[in-house]
């Protein structure tokens, strides 16, 4: 059961990822306000650490019944130990890190959709196929 769920969690991961692709190509503008949201309160840190946290707990616990097990292991264990360390860093430094790192970013927003696309596809293949 636990399995499916995770299974559930990293299907709806890679949706998601899927969705933000398509949007920073055909919505630049809502793909890059959704993106530029990121760490603007300690609600959004911590709302954006949790999620980190399931979709890397996920899989970890999926990992073993996707294609590429091995490697979605590791991408999962990566996801958790760096969502550990924004949870132990004040979140006014991981806002101070957004608002410098993201507007520069955000202004070619369609760079998201050449990290978020392949990633969203190698997901939902290895977790449905």
């Amino acid at each position: 059961m636990i399995t499916l769920f995770a299974q559930a969690i990293v299907t709806l991961t890679g949706v998601f990822l899927l969705c933000l692709a398509v949007a920073s190509v055909f919505r630049p503008r809502l793909a890059a306000h959704f993106l530029n949201g990121f760490a603007n309160s300690a609600r959004a840190h911590y709302s954006e650490i949790s999620l980190r946290l399931l979709v890397g707990a996920a899989l970890i616990l999926a990992a073993p019944s996707m294609h590429f097990s091995y490697v979605f292991k590791l991408f999962g264990w990566l996801i958790v130990v760096t969502s550990m360390v924004l949870l132990l860093l004040p979140w006014r430094w991981h806002q101070r890190f957004a608002q410098t790192v993201l507007p520069p970013l955000t202004k070619q927003v369609w760079l998201f959709a050449l990290l978020s696309l392949p990633l969203s596809v190698a997901l939902l293949y290895a977790v449905l196929f």
